[in-house]
C-alpha cells in the first residue's frame, strides 16, 4: 500500500511537471505577443498625439505665414488640414502594421 500510494504521487507529480512544460513555451509566446501589440500600440498612440499637432503648428507658422505669407485667418485653415492628413495617415500606418503583425502571427500558428 505504501508503494502504490508513493508512485500514484510521483505520477501526481510527473504530471504536473508535464503540463507545466507544455504551457511555458505557450504562455511566454503569448506574453512576447502582448508586449509586441503594446508596443506597437503606444508608438502609433504617441505619433496619433504628437504628429498632427506638432505638423498644424509649424506648417501654420513656417509653411504658410512664413514662406507662402498668408494671412493669420487662411494659415488656420490650410494648417487644419495638414492635421487631419495627418491623422489620416497615422492611422493607415497602423491599420497596415497591425493587419501585417496580426496575418504574420496567424500564419506562424498555423504552422505548428
Amino acid at each position: 500500500m505504501i508503494g502504490s500510494s508513493g508512485g500514484a504521487g510521483l505520477m501526481e507529480r510527473y504530471d504536473k511537471a508535464a503540463l507545466n512544460a507544455a504551457f511555458v513555451p505557450e504562455i511566454r509566446q503569448n506574453e512576447g505577443s502582448l508586449t509586441s501589440t503594446l508596443r506597437t500600440l503606444l508608438f502609433f498612440t504617441a505619433l496619433m498625439i504628437t504628429l498632427p499637432v506638432g505638423l498644424y503648428f509649424s506648417s501654420k507658422a513656417y509653411i504658410f505665414e512664413g514662406t507662402l505669407g498668408m494671412s493669420n485667418r487662411d494659415s488656420y485653415f490650410y494648417a487644419a488640414i495638414v492635421a487631419v492628413v495627418t491623422v489620416h495617415v497615422v492611422l493607415a500606418m497602423f491599420v497596415y502594421v497591425a493587419w501585417s503583425e496580426g496575418s504574420r502571427q496567424w500564419r506562424e500558428g498555423k504552422q505548428d
